[in-house]
């Protein structure tokens, strides 16, 4: 009796660890789009269209190998049409206009699915009437840039 409580013990603990991996691996994929968001509203926060429309490229790849499961078709779509506009764009305030759409789709994604252990800071512009996601608490608007760089306010912390 106890042989077959530690093999089905065993068995059950083996298939666990299996989905938990699996699970994990899903998630890292979909967690990487995270860091390209910064670090494109990083770019748009320096003024730098160039690399902007560079962090926007490496978005769209990340997006693309994101799993299905945890973001929709639909989401792709809308997150990759957006990032693409900017990542065409030479015109740094046409980049903030289709950063403002894809903002929209990236707070609905970090409000749906765990995209980081940390908490991800949503924050608004009163001018734009726009919202960002941030890593820190600071205010650096990838809206206005240098020249309205504390213009905003944290609404709301995603954990």
């Amino acid at each position: 009796m106890k042989k077959i409580f530690l093999l089905f013990a065993f068995i059950a603990t083996a298939f666990v660890q299996t989905g938990f991996a699996q699970q994990n691996n899903t998630s890292e994929k979909t967690v990487a789009i995270l860091p390209s968001y910064y670090q494109l509203k990083d770019a748009l926060v320096a003024g730098d269209a160039v690399l902007a429309a560079s962090k926007a490229a490496e978005l769209i790849k990340a997006v693309g190998n994101a799993d299905d499961k945890i973001v929709s078709k639909a989401g792709k779509a809308d997150l990759v049409e957006h990032a693409t506009k900017i990542a065409k764009g030479k015109d740094l305030n046409g980049q903030r206009e289709h950063f403002a759409g894809l903002s929209t789709g990236m707070i609905a994604l970090a409000k749906a699915a765990k995209l980081s252990a940390e908490p991800i800071y949503l924050q608004y512009c009163p001018m734009k009437k726009s919202s960002w996601l941030s890593t820190e608490k600071a205010i650096k608007n990838p809206y206005y840039g240098s020249s309205m760089l504390t213009c905003g306010k944290i609404t709301e912390t995603i954990k």
